[in-house]
């Protein structure tokens, strides 16, 4: 009996135990929620696809602090930091272990110059950096010896005001050594300019529709009132990133919360895709201010990642969000706080492999997150389903349902590839669960037509044996009828 007792105690104890350890760790796992939206437009919790690895102070990295650093970017070889208030742009090892240089000086026609204000910061092909300094008014192009190539500063053109104030914030550089510059205060679209740092045009104008009524008002203003409102009309840009073909991703401020991202083509044409939901601007914007995921997402930055993936960083809520090619949100991850992987002022994201870097202005940090296996499994099907590899990516969509049987992208992933292999019964299971309209219609078409197919022969002998079976029963009814009348006649 005691021996009994104590080995029922035991096994209480150890359960217990078990218990508390994978309470503590579920307590303790994340100081954020994940979560993504269904196609009810509902939240639904998700498992995390990215978590906090690691973070770097100046003093860690093996200099001074940070001070209020703005940007970030990673290039072949280096990781750039531009430490904005202490007027340096750090240069990092890609492991984030050693400083290789600070660079705070640099020669300009004999003489040694500083840095300002070094606001945003960017690498190109030629490995040239590119330094947008807010104060001088001025992107700095700089050699491997810190030489000064180039100087883009005050451009002249007939479209630009007399007295426009050139204060770059962000730049980037495309393979033809394009720039591209992010502006204060300019709301005509993104500054172009040629390898010879020539002004050429604005880039990726917003259009922004004006209701009725306020067009109405317009009518009715003088010349003075109409000139003023254009003010009002215009929205700003806040970051930039360019991917390998060319195309020009930027950001922008949104209150209505319907696109804070656009994806430019060499014309300047939006050509970003939007998804189902038509939406494409973080937190979809509830009216219901009360919730803690209402109201639109102010989106400071964005990363092109690869294979048609990007994320895009909300300071208003510290989230990162990232979506598909064809403009499907992901997973998110992030939120404001003072614990270890929260943020206090996300200022710039950026991609190092296959971890995200998010540079923290309130913190002086440079935080690291790393992927999960729920997030690299979608990163990994997203991928393949841009390559167009639809069916090697099912394994990988079916891993994603095990982790997360809501996750509604994963189910659209498998019914596409089923309709691809034509196994459209399969196709309508999976897109009827993806909530996909489109190509569930495509799946059903396709199994009616082919159901018809395999069963006309059947369908067409069904129908000859009804019709035969109608004659001869209506035959059979017409004879009993007439002996029925000539007994009736007789009997009379």
């Amino acid at each position: 009996m005691r021996k009994s007792f104590k080995t029922i105690l035991l096994v209480a104890i150890l359960i217990i135990s078990t218990l508390g350890e994978c309470t503590m760790a579920f307590a303790t796992t994340l100081p954020y929620d994940t979560y993504n939206y269904d196609y009810w437009d509902d939240i639904v919790y998700t498992p995390a696809a990215y978590v906090p690895d690691n973070s770097y102070s100046g003093v860690s990295l093996g200099t001074t602090n940070f001070t209020n650093p703005q940007d970030v970017y990673v290039s072949d070889d280096a990781v750039y930091v531009a430490d904005t208030g202490n007027a340096r742009v750090v240069k990092l090892n890609l492991e984030l272990t050693e400083v290789l240089d600070i660079i705070d000086t640099f020669n300009y026609e004999g003489e040694e110059m500083t840095f300002s204000e070094p606001y945003g910061v960017c690498v190109s092909n030629e490995n040239k950096l590119y330094v947008a300094d807010r104060s001088q008014k001025r992107i700095w192009v700089l050699d491997e010896d810190k030489n000064v190539t180039l100087v883009v500063q005050d451009p002249q053109s007939e479209i630009i005001d007399d007295d426009f104030d050139f204060t770059p914030l962000k730049v980037a550089v495309d393979y033809a050594n394009r720039i591209y510059v992010v502006a204060a205060g300019k709301t005509e679209g993104i500054l172009v300019f040629d390898s010879e740092g020539n002004f050429t045009s604005f880039f990726g104008t917003i259009s922004v529709k004006i209701s009725v009524w306020e067009r109405f008002w317009r009518k009715l203003s003088t010349r003075a009132q109409r000139s003023r409102q254009i003010l009002y009309i215009a929205t700003e840009f806040t970051g930039l990133d360019v991917d390998p073909d060319g195309f020009v991703y930027t950001t922008n401020y949104d209150t209505a919360g319907e696109q804070a991202v656009m994806k430019l083509n060499p014309k300047g044409e939006d050509v970003i895709r939007k998804g189902e939901k038509g939406v494409i601007a973080g937190d979809i914007a509830f009216s219901n201010s009360s919730s803690a995921y209402s109201g639109a997402s102010t989106i400071v930055d964005v990363v092109y990642r690869g294979r048609g993936i990007y994320s895009i960083l909300d300071s208003k809520r510290g989230r990162v969000f990232t979506y598909d090619s064809e403009g499907n949100l992901l997973y998110i991850f992030g939120g404001l706080g003072s614990q270890a992987g929260t943020f206090s002022q996300p200022v710039a994201i950026e991609q190092l492999g296959d971890k995200i870097l998010v540079l923290d202005a309130g913190r002086r940090e440079l935080m690291v997150f790393k992927s999960t296996e729920y997030g690299s499994l979608i990163n990994e099907a997203v991928g393949l389903r841009y390559d167009g590899d639809e069916t090697q990516a099912v394994d990988l969509w079916q891993k994603v349902l095990e982790l997360d049987e809501n996750f509604e992208l994963a189910n659209d992933g498998i019914g596409k590839a089923y309709l691809t292999s034509g196994d459209n019964e399969q196709a309508m299971k999976y897109l009827r669960l993806a909530m996909d309209k489109k190509y569930y219609s495509i799946a059903f078409r396709r199994y009616r037509n082919e159901w018809l197919k395999g069963n006309l022969q059947y369908i067409l002998t069904g129908i000859i044996v009804v019709i035969i079976v109608w004659i001869v029963v209506r035959n059979i009814l017409k004879m009993k009828k007439g002996k029925s009348q000539m007994k009736e006649g007789m009997l009379l």
